[in-house]
């Protein structure tokens, strides 16, 4: 049983998700966190990782590291996107093994389910389809990631878990428009657009794609929830269990920030996948139940944004 006196590694600590993480872990009054940023630490270099973890012996590893962005990004670094999660998880995931821990929690993302899968999406459609062009690579290192877990569970008798969720926003997230995710994204063009006095902005698509969004904070809770619960599946979808699309959301943000901007389409550009909202089900079977105060999440993220941004 984890307790407030595990040794806990978060891996991607400054992160937007292992932030949230981190402060959530800290507010229940866990005192034993090991944290370790780029410069104590390079996540990519094997020796360096499995030394670390053979010497602080966690009692859990959380992998919230990876290299993360937006259509742009994904798909036209997909080398990176490849070598640098497969990279990472395998450094960490193989060197818990080798350390003899027991306890490991991968996030992953929704991004793993096929282009055209139906909605919402149920665990066991993963691999039943072609991946979604733009971001194919990270979703290959993901889904390594998910097999590798459940393999090592199985033949080790380790307790590897992993939790899927769908895009995510808060505070501290990317708000840099060349590798940014959507959400992040539109919060900056619509502040820019206000800021400048300008009439509209330019979104990539048509605009009728559909994303699930979760706030940040209510993922960090549900992975606290899930942390000493025994799960037997290979892994499990967490989110709101709804989607919009990026019309809906621009139109809302708008809203909230008190702007009213004509939305022009840029249609050359790619929607990404046209649908993607998780089924939870599984999730809730457990007893967990989504926090989803859209309001109160984005007052957060804006309040951020303005002050850090």
């Amino acid at each position: 049983m984890l307790n407030k006196k595990s040794k806990i590694f978060i891996a991607g600590h400054k992160g937007m998700v292992g932030s949230s993480i981190k402060k959530k872990f800290i507010s229940l009054g866990f005192k034993n966190l090991l944290l370790a940023d780029k410069n104590k630490l390079n996540l990519l270099d094997q020796k360096k990782v499995f030394n670390y973890l053979k010497k602080n012996k966690p009692q859990l590893v959380i992998i919230a590291a990876a290299k993360v962005g937006g259509i742009l990004a994904n798909s036209k670094f997909k080398d990176k996107f490849l070598y640098e999660n497969l990279q990472i998880q395998n450094n960490l995931i193989h060197g818990s093994y080798l350390a003899k821990i027991k306890n490991l929690i991968f996030l992953g993302s929704s991004c793993i389910y096929p282009k055209n899968s139906k909605q919402p999406m149920k665990e066991k459609y993963i691999l039943s389809g072609r991946l979604e062009e733009t971001n194919d690579a990270y979703s290959v290192a993901k889904i390594a990631g998910i097999y590798m877990c459940a393999n090592y569970t199985k033949n080790h008798n380790l307790n590897y878990k992993c939790f899927m969720p769908p895009n995510m926003y808060g505070p501290g997230d990317n708000y840099d428009l060349q590798n940014s995710h959507f959400f992040s994204a539109l919060i900056k063009k619509i502040y820019i657009a206000k800021s400048k006095n300008k009439k509209h902005i330019v979104l990539w698509g048509s605009g009728n794609a559909r994303r699930e969004l979760m706030f940040v904070d209510d993922f960090a809770n549900a992975l606290i929830f899930f942390m000493n619960k025994k799960i037997k599946e290979d892994f499990i979808n967490i989110g709101t269990g709804k989607s919009y699309s990026i019309k809906w959301y621009t139109k809302f943000l708008m809203k909230k920030i008190g702007v009213n901007l004509k939305i022009k389409f840029d249609k050359k550009k790619p929607d990404g996948m046209p649908k993607k909202c998780l089924d939870i089900s599984i999730a809730k079977k457990y007893g967990w139940k989504p926090e989803s105060d859209f309001h109160r999440g984005l007052d957060i993220t804006l309040k951020d944004f303005q002050k850090n941004y």
